[in-house]
């Protein structure tokens, strides 16, 4: 899998239709019969395809997730910047169709009950790089790992937003520099460059670098 999963073309025209509605008479004035006669399909279904109109707003998320977790489940030489990367993936999501982010940003905003969700939805999000940064890094602080899946995940929401909220293109180098200024300033990022074979062997690392990122190159030297 080269990127995250993407809804499927026949959901992605429900899901387009029931925006448009939302759009012109509100969230909550729109029937899920008003949804399923205006893409075409039946109610039975709408709801075999969704669970009800708070899904289809987040209907790519579950598919989104679903692919991060494969992603995440491959090897990865540094785990730091497989979170990154995953971070880069759902943005290309919406990158790639973003007038329909932006519809669909719009109306999240005007709707309490899906602001709430979107809330729920982000955390997901974070939890998931929380506690793949966990499982790679055996003896990683908590709060190394908590604090990187959060800082990483404010930085792509805060870079999603300049998309959402007007009509420019932000591209995705915009965000990769981003995540590579925050690891940086974490301690973690990449040195490019590898260490000589010897009897001895000297390590300088920054003081802020976690202990289970310093063990693991030292490691990845030393193997």
């Amino acid at each position: 899998m080269s990127d995250t999963a993407s809804i499927p073309t026949a959901q992605h025209a429900v899901v387009a239709a029931a925006l448009d509605l939302f759009a012109e008479q509100g969230f909550e004035a729109t029937s899920v019969e008003q949804i399923a006669q205006a893409a075409g399909i039946s109610r039975s279904t709408f709801f075999r395809q969704f669970g009800g109109k708070d899904d289809v707003v987040f209907a790519d998320h579950e598919l989104i997730l679903e692919g991060l977790r494969a992603y995440l489940a491959q090897p990865h030489e540094n785990p730091w910047a497989a979170v990154c990367e995953a971070s880069i993936r759902v943005f290309r999501q919406f990158t790639a169709d973003p007038e329909l982010a932006r519809r669909r940003y719009a109306i999240v905003r005007g709707v309490p009950a899906l602001r709430e969700r979107e809330i729920v939805t982000v955390f997901r999000y974070e939890r998931l790089f929380d506690e793949y940064l966990r499982e790679s890094l055996p003896g990683i602080d908590p709060i190394d790992a908590v604090g990187f899946a959060a800082v990483v995940t404010a930085i792509h929401n805060h870079v999603l937003r300049q998309l959402l909220r007007s009509t420019k293109r932000v591209p995705v180098a915009e965000l990769r520099r981003a995540l590579d200024e925050a690891m940086r300033r974490f301690g973690v990022a990449p040195e490019g460059t590898d260490a000589a074979p010897d009897d001895l062997v000297v390590a300088v690392f920054p003081r802020r670098m976690p202990k289970a990122e310093i063990a693991r190159r030292l490691g990845e030297h030393l193997a």
